[in-house]
């Protein structure tokens, strides 16, 4: 039997934006519009055409496997704006081989308080994303990811800074040597993968000079102290 009053999906659950990450003005309802039971967001892309790589939709399987940022799994995420009660979606995308990694609003759907109502212009200046997106990139990669500075700088947590265009060179020293020598594979690791590097490990081992067992094994302590994604099943790197 059908149960007619469901629980309700909690917007906030999986932490990827919280009332706190906007600005004064904007409300994070706890519920979905419609009061809905699930998180709407892979209806919502499909309507939306997000879902359709080529027209046809058939390489949807080469994009779950891809280690490019990509446009499955985003999350929408529904906001109100106090004064005006405008209502707005936005699209949240983790750019997981982004360096550093982040998360990017990739899509915005206004609707007025009224069905019917014109969008005007001061509502469409009134979402402030770019203050939206540092708020969450801040609560949760603050303490795990370096900082890209002004000049092409990145800011490795011991606050030493190097050049981005210095990531592909060899890491030189070892993890006991040099407290930031995980976090430089990890950005050697995110690099070579936004350039579509099909197996970073053994570009690593061979910029290195190390065999490639224990470019993996940099990698995957890279992992396990959350400087990198969770590796896919199957994928080489």
């Amino acid at each position: 039997m059908k149960d007619l009053n469901p629980p309700f999906a909690n917007q906030g659950k999986d932490g990827l934006i919280r009332p706190e990450d906007l600005p004064g003005g904007w409300l994070l309802p706890t519920r979905f519009p419609g009061e809905r039971s699930t998180d709407a967001s892979a209806q919502i892309d499909a309507s939306l055409g997000y879902d359709d790589w080529t027209g046809d939709g058939s390489d949807l399987g080469a994009r779950l496997g891809s280690e490019q940022n990509e446009t499955v799994d985003g999350r929408w995420r529904y906001l109100e704006h106090v004064e005006t009660h405008t209502r707005v979606f936005v699209r949240l995308q983790r750019q997981m081989y982004a360096v550093p990694e982040e998360v990017r609003i990739t899509g915005v759907v206004y609707l007025p308080w009224r069905p019917g109502d014109p969008i005007t212009s001061r509502m469409l200046r009134e979402l402030p994303t770019a203050q939206i997106e540092a708020a969450i990139n801040k609560r949760l990669f603050a303490m795990k990811r370096a900082h890209t500075i002004t000049g092409g700088k990145i800011v490795l947590p011991s606050g030493r800074k190097i050049p981005e265009r210095a990531l592909l060179n060899p890491l030189g020293g070892t993890a006991k040597q040099d407290p930031d020598f995980y976090q430089r594979v990890a950005l050697q690791h995110g690099r070579l993968t936004q350039q579509g590097d099909k197996n970073p490990s053994a570009t690593i081992a061979q910029i290195n000079g190390v065999a490639l067992s224990t470019a993996q094994g940099w990698v995957a302590k890279a992992r396990a102290r959350g400087l990198l994604p969770a590796g896919r099943r199957g994928r080489a790197g």
